[in-house]
């Protein structure tokens, strides 16, 4: 097993956290690959902090920041379950994200192999390496999972 598969499975247990308390099972890791440390783990909260902008992504982003004192996160990876939104894709490039690893892919909302491609735009800002299907069959079960089980 790879380090970036071994890194997304902690991403896959904050998924499991998520699904849990009945949120959409969407996980994220901030990981730092100089120091081979997990900065930030996090998974999607929008119906527990009754906001819709909490996304795991976020969350993630935002922890990091503070832990790391900066607005800044140049030398660090993302690693998420679920491919990224637009709202999240814009503060993976706000951040300066270096490279984005993800799981399943979200081609009704995914800003990537989705609908909208963000990071092919000429005016994005800041455009991190991307990795796609990183233990996808696993990501793609957790949702798959959570959504049979609700309808």
């Amino acid at each position: 097993m790879t380090n970036s598969q071994n890194i997304m499975l902690e991403a896959i247990k904050c998924a499991e956290e998520a699904s849990s308390i009945g949120e959409v099972p969407v996980g994220a890791i901030i990981y730092n690959p100089k120091t081979s440390q997990i900065i930030s783990k996090s998974f999607n909260k929008t119906n527990k902090n009754m906001d819709p902008t909490a996304h795991a992504e976020i969350n993630v982003i935002r922890d990091a920041c503070k832990k790391l004192e900066r607005s800044r996160l140049i030398d660090c990876d993302l690693y998420v379950t679920l491919e990224p939104c637009i709202m999240c894709a814009a503060a993976i490039s706000q951040a300066r994200i270096r490279r984005l690893y993800f799981g399943a892919d979200d081609l009704k909302y995914g800003s990537i192999n989705g609908n909208i491609n963000y990071f092919q735009k000429e005016n994005t800002n800041h455009l991190p390496e991307i990795y796609d299907n990183i233990c996808s069959d696993s990501c793609n079960r957790l949702l798959i999972n959570f959504f049979k089980e609700r309808r």
